[in-house]
């Protein structure tokens, strides 16, 4: 059995062009041992793709930009042990699912993720999203109550309207600029200035977010780069933020989610995000736990998987 260490970022030569290859998804997928397997599914014409392994309660990992399903590796298969059927999807516009030209707000997402829920054959999931995937949790919940069992929100909220106060340019010292909400924001010109230079951003985004780099090694970050190096990737990974106008209009019309609510939050920006978290998720649903996880940058997952193993195993008991 492949085991992730083992896994390696082959050099392939074609017609006198020499290229990195990163491993498939399904060679990705036995890496984690336990029976993790890749694959599609079509749902409303979306061809979707996701790993699964494990058996028990289903539970399904969303993840964010620029990432893919890889940015579970490390709690999949913990949770497996654990007695859940886990499964990491990714969403539309990302990896090797469809790149459809529209249908990237958060709500619209959700309804593809109810139909993958349907595909596989369950009726009722738990869902964990971490970035973009937590926006989608939170709208799945909203939109689709009956289908929720409990929902883990990592580092980001759903879009409000405080997107619109975000500041473009710093203040002197300030340690939080979100310059891609704007740039990803952008109609055309992303795709033209990032394809087949991916890895730039990849580096910049996992050198500045995360405390320990490390944490995101050269095959995860050359996997990444992988999946958003072509302009049909990069234009479905930046719609998800070109939607956020409508986001903030669908989630004036939501109610309080009533399903059970975990937090994550880093305490990257001074503590500015575990504050927001804590000051906004009581408004937005009926049960919150807000938990802060120390010693880690916006990538917790990867950061300090053990502590997202441990809440994940007693909130989704």
């Amino acid at each position: 059995m492949t085991r992730n260490n083992d896994l390696k970022i082959s050099t392939r030569t074609s017609a006198g062009a020499t290229r990195s290859a990163v491993p498939t998804d399904a060679e990705l997928a036995r890496s984690l041992g336990g029976g993790f397997r890749s694959d599609h599914v079509t749902v409303d014409g979306l061809r979707l793709h996701y790993v699964a392994g494990g058996t028990g309660k289903p539970l399904l990992l969303l993840p964010g930009w620029p990432e893919t399903w890889w940015e579970f590796r490390k709690v999949m298969p913990a949770l497996a042990a654990a007695g859940h059927r886990v499964i990491a999807a990714d969403l539309p516009g990302m990896g090797t699912s469809a790149k459809p030209a529209g249908g990237y707000d958060k709500k619209s997402m959700a309804t593809a993720v109810r139909g993958l829920v349907r595909a596989l054959g369950y009726d009722r999931v738990d869902i964990a999203g971490h970035d973009i995937g937590a926006q989608i949790a939170f709208s799945f919940a909203a939109n689709h109550p009956e289908a929720t069992g409990r929902i883990a929100m990592l580092d980001i909220l759903h879009p409000d309207e405080s997107v619109y106060e975000l500041r473009m340019v710093p203040l002197p010292g300030q340690p939080y600029h979100p310059w891609w909400f704007a740039f990803n924001q952008v109609a055309g010109l992303p795709e033209r200035l990032l394809a087949g230079r991916s890895r730039l951003l990849v580096d910049w985004i996992f050198d500045n977010f995360l405390l320990n780099r490390d944490a995101v090694g050269e095959l995860d970050r050359a996997v990444y780069a992988h999946h958003y190096d072509d302009p049909d990737n990069i234009r479905g990974g930046n719609a998800w933020y070109g939607t956020f106008g409508q986001d903030v209009v669908d989630l004036a019309d939501y109610g309080r989610v009533t399903a059970p609510v975990l937090g994550m939050v880093s305490n990257l920006a001074d503590g500015a995000f575990a504050a927001q978290m804590r000051a906004t998720l009581p408004n937005q649903a009926t049960d919150v736990r807000v938990v802060v996880v120390p010693d880690s940058g916006h990538y917790l997952v990867e950061e300090s998987p053990q502590t997202v193993i441990d809440h994940f195993t007693e909130f989704f008991a």
